[in-house]
């Protein structure tokens, strides 16, 4: 209570309402810098997605290519004969694809043709794929079509409409048509 005289007291709590005199101090907002990743450059020139020419043999990646194939086994339900083939195709669509063995059936430039490998890497625009050959191959998505295989059931991924990074792609609804220039 402010300081005042006793009567002036009491005629202010015979009043209805009693209003405090109170001063809400201000909340300082702290200074606080969110910690930020690195830029693009600066992952650049660390060389952070780059694989050292000795570990890009095909061996060390075997182990991967078995974790993918019992990831797919467990996202399409053990892959049964009786299963829907568009229900597959729907599933591998959105499924990632570090760890498949691919193999490059069609394309516009025809030494990509024949290609086969476990892919390392999947950017938006390429594929980046170890061969048996301990060689990394970077094979652009777009006009390429890429056959994958998973207990003999075939898939083919068109590049041209699979122009996406993984993350998004799992977010996307796809349709069911479409024409496929090559």
């Amino acid at each position: 209570m402010p300081k005042m005289k006793d009567e002036a007291i009491q005629d202010m709590l015979t009043r209805k309402a009693v209003v405090l005199e109170h001063y809400f101090k201000k909340k300082k907002k702290g200074n606080r810098k969110k910690t930020k990743g690195f830029t693009a450059k600066q992952r650049r020139e660390l060389r952070l997605f780059e694989i050292e020419p000795e570990q890009q043999r095909y061996a060390i990646f075997l182990p991967l290519h078995e974790l993918w194939k019992q990831y797919i086994r467990d996202l399409c339900y053990g892959l049964k004969p009786d299963a829907q083939p568009q229900m597959v195709q729907g599933k591998l669509l959105k499924a990632d694809l570090h760890g498949a063995i691919v193999t490059v059936t069609k394309s516009k430039c025809p030494s990509y043709v024949g290609i086969t490998g476990i892919i390392l890497q999947e950017m938006k625009h390429v594929f980046k794929i170890i061969t048996k050959e301990d060689k990394l191959k970077v094979v652009p998505k777009l006009n390429n079509v890429f056959s994958l295989e998973i207990d003999g059931f075939i898939s083919y991924i068109y590049g041209s409409k699979f122009q996406l990074r993984a993350s998004e792609r799992s977010a996307k609804k796809f349709k069911l048509k479409g024409t496929i220039d090559l």
